[in-house]
């Protein structure tokens, strides 16, 4: 990580070249969170705090997966004459146009 590499080793460390360097302060959980984990989330204006703070790019912070993500195999149409699918389509269903939800 780009703290590592500018001999940050503490979230004591980080937290104030943040609040020094860039004027945002965060609170200590916060920042020790930024350094354990990887955040479901980042506000924008704590990235470029981040930055600013280790003299880095966003680049330098984030690793970005560009596999395509594994989609679910779609369902089989049913040819069962008693199934939705067979009431779907001769019209019967639904009292609203025989519209269904989509299955997920």
């Amino acid at each position: 990580m780009a703290a590592a590499q500018r001999e940050v080793w503490t979230g004591a460390q980080l937290r104030r070249l943040m609040a020094d360097k860039a004027g945002l302060e965060l609170s200590a959980a916060s920042v020790s969170t930024l350094l354990t984990r990887q955040p479901a989330q980042l506000k924008l204006e704590t990235l470029a705090a981040l930055c600013t703070a280790l003299d880095c790019t966003p680049n330098d912070l984030l690793e970005l997966d560009t596999t395509a993500p594994k989609t679910a195999p779609s369902p089989q149409a049913s040819t069962n004459p008693g199934s939705d699918t067979a009431a779907a389509a001769s019209g019967q269903g639904h009292a609203r146009g025989g519209h269904r939800p989509p299955p997920f």
